[in-house]
């Protein structure tokens, strides 16, 4: 069980807020606008303390000295990026997240060296992918998205070629292939079958020479 300090009350911070008492976390939900506490669910049984999360009063009302997380998911990224560096640096909370909002602020989020989630820019590329990429999915992301991880499902007109094909060396990783619910070991020789699901970690270059390879198989 963890004591959380969520620094906004939008949508997002009361949905994890939310979440966060579900599971018996001790929960604390800083705001500065006390109506936005009706945006928590009836089950939240955590606190509230409303107030600029930056003065130092607030807090230490809010318990910061003995948190062991601090997510700031305000729809600023100046503040999030500043109350998550100061809970870092001052409080030395071991576990700290901020929400980036606006894309065009994200170096603020990398220059402070922390872990942050692009919410905006992860829906508009999963979007895209399910318009545009059918049969591959990114089932996970690292940090700023320097490493992801995408998910293949390998189509009946692709059984027979090899795994090489898809993922040449250098560019990216194979990191499972399962075969009708069985991990298979595989190799760059590997020959595909219908319905292989292929999991393959790529950087931001590997990713898009995998996204080429898969669009020239999916014309095939």
């Amino acid at each position: 069980m963890m004591t959380v300090i969520v620094v906004g009350c939008g949508r997002l911070g009361a949905e994890l807020a939310g979440r966060l008492s579900e599971q018996g976390h001790n929960v604390t939900v800083i705001d500065h606008v006390s109506a936005a506490f009706d945006n928590l669910p009836a089950s939240f049984r955590g606190r509230t303390v409303e107030g600029e999360v930056l003065h130092q009063d607030l807090l230490r009302r809010a318990g910061v000295e003995s948190a062991d997380a601090l997510v700031a998911v305000t729809n600023s990224d100046a503040l999030n990026a500043v109350a998550a560096h100061v809970a870092r640096t001052v409080y030395h909370i071991p576990h700290v997240v901020t929400r980036n909002y606006d894309p065009r602020w994200r170096p603020l989020h990398e220059a402070f060296g922390l872990q942050f989630v692009s919410s905006t820019t992860w829906g508009a590329q999963r979007i895209e992918e399910l318009l545009s990429l059918t049969g591959m999915s990114r089932v996970w992301s690292a940090g700023d998205g320097a490493v992801e991880m995408y998910e293949v499902v390998v189509p009946d007109t692709c059984e027979g070629r090899r795994l090489s094909e898809l993922c040449p060396a250098g560019e990216c990783v194979v990191v499972a292939l399962t075969r009708g619910g069985h991990a298979v070991v595989s190799s760059q020789d590997t020959p595909l079958g219908k319905g292989d699901v292929i999991y393959i970690s790529v950087t931001p270059q590997g990713r898009e020479a995998l996204r080429r390879r898969w669009a020239s198989w999916q014309g095939a």
